[in-house]
C-alpha cells in the first residue's frame, strides 16, 4: 500500500425485520479531516459510529456519511409532530412578515427534522438497539468501501506523481549541463561588455577577477543539490504508507523555491529555458498533489 487519494464512493445496503436502509459514504478533497453524518429522526447516535469510524480510516478529507432508511408501511404509521412543527412556523413568521422570505410550502416544512415522525417505529429500546447495531455494520462496511475507493485512486496518483518527479529529475540533470558553461560564458560576456565600455583591451587578469566575482553570483550548484535531494525525498514520501500529502505539498513549496532562484540567476537562455520548464512541471506535480490524503 502507498499513498491514497481523498476523493472516493462507497456504498453499503442491510435489511433486518421491517427496516431497509443504505449507507452511502463520500468524501472529497480538504486539508483537514471533515465529517459530515445525516440519518432518519431517532438515529441520531449513529453519528458516532460513522465519526470513530472515518477518523479510524482517514485523516484528511471532507466526508459525508448520509443513511437512508425505510419501514415498511405495514409495520407502522407516520405522524405529524405537531409543536415542532409550529416552533419552525413562529421562528420564520417575522421575516416572512417583512418580505425577507417567501411563505413556506407544506413540503419544505415536512422535510424539516423532527416534523415528521415515524409512529411507534423506534420506541421497543430493545428492538432500536438491535436496529443500530445493524445499520452500524453498514456504515462501516461503506466506510471500508470508500478507503477502498480512495486507495484505488492514490495508485493511480502515485504513477502520475512519480512520473512528474522523474521528469523533474529529467530537467534538473539538463540543468547541470548547462550551468557547467556559465562561467566561461560569463567571462567572455564581461570581457566583450568592457571592451565596449573602456575603448581599450582590458587585463586577462581584471577580466579573470571580475568574471569569476560574478560567477560566484550565478553558481547554482547549491540550487541543483538541493533539488536532487528534493527528488529523492519525493520519491521517498510517494512510497511511504499512510498521509503524506501534507508533507508533499510542503516539499513542492521548496522545489519551486529552488526553482526560482535558479532562473533568477541564470544566465544562459538555456539555462533559463530548462528552469522555466522545470516550474511548469512542479506546478503540474503541486495540483496532483492537492489530491493526496
Amino acid at each position: 500500500m502507498a499513498i491514497s487519494g481523498m476523493t472516493g464512493f462507497g456504498r453499503a445496503e442491510g435489511a433486518s425485520g421491517d427496516w431497509t436502509w443504505a449507507v452511502e459514504a463520500r468524501s472529497v478533497n480538504g486539508r483537514n479531516l471533515e465529517v459530515r453524518f445525516r440519518a432518519p429522526p431517532g438515529l441520531e447516535s449513529l453519528e458516532r459510529v460513522a465519526r470513530e469510524g472515518a477518523q479510524g480510516r482517514f485523516q484528511r478529507g471532507q466526508l459525508t456519511v448520509g443513511v437512508q432508511a425505510r419501514r415498511s408501511e405495514a409495520a407502522g404509521a407516520v405522524k405529524v409532530n405537531v409543536e415542532q412543527l409550529e416552533r419552525y412556523l413562529a421562528a420564520g413568521a417575522p421575516y416572512v412578515a417583512t418580505g425577507m422570505a417567501a411563505a413556506p410550502r407544506l413540503d419544505g416544512l415536512l422535510a424539516l427534522r423532527g416534523v415528521i415522525e415515524v409512529a411507534d417505529a423506534l420506541e421497543d429500546p430493545e428492538a432500536k438497539t438491535a436496529l443500530e447495531a445493524a445499520m452500524a455494520d453498514s456504515i462501516t462496511a461503506a466506510l471500508d468501501a470508500l478507503l477502498a475507493a480512495r486507495r484505488e485512486e492514490g495508485q493511480a496518483l502515485n504513477g502520475v506523481l512519480f512520473g512528474l518527479v522523474d521528469r523533474i529529475a529529467e530537467l534538473v540533470s539538463d540543468a547541470q549541463g548547462h550551468a557547467a558553461g556559465q562561467p566561461a560564458a560569463i567571462k567572455e560576456r564581461f570581457a566583450r561588455r568592457i571592451s565596449e565600455l573602456a575603448g581599450e583591451a582590458v587585463g586577462e587578469d581584471r577580466i579573470a577577477q571580475e568574471a569569476a566575482a560574478l560567477a560566484v553570483k550565478a553558481d547554482v550548484r547549491e540550487e541543483l543539490d538541493r533539488l536532487a535531494g528534493h527528488i529523492d525525498a519525493a520519491r521517498s514520501l510517494l512510497g511511504t504508507d499512510g498521509a503524506v500529502g501534507r508533507r508533499l505539498d510542503f516539499l513542492t513549496q521548496e522545489f519551486m523555491r529552488e526553482a526560482n532562484t535558479l532562473c533568477s540567476k541564470s544566465a544562459l537562455s538555456a539555462l533559463t529555458a530548462v528552469g522555466l520548464e522545470l516550474k511548469a512541471v512542479i506546478e503540474q506535480f503541486r495540483e496532483q498533489v492537492q489530491n493526496v490524503e
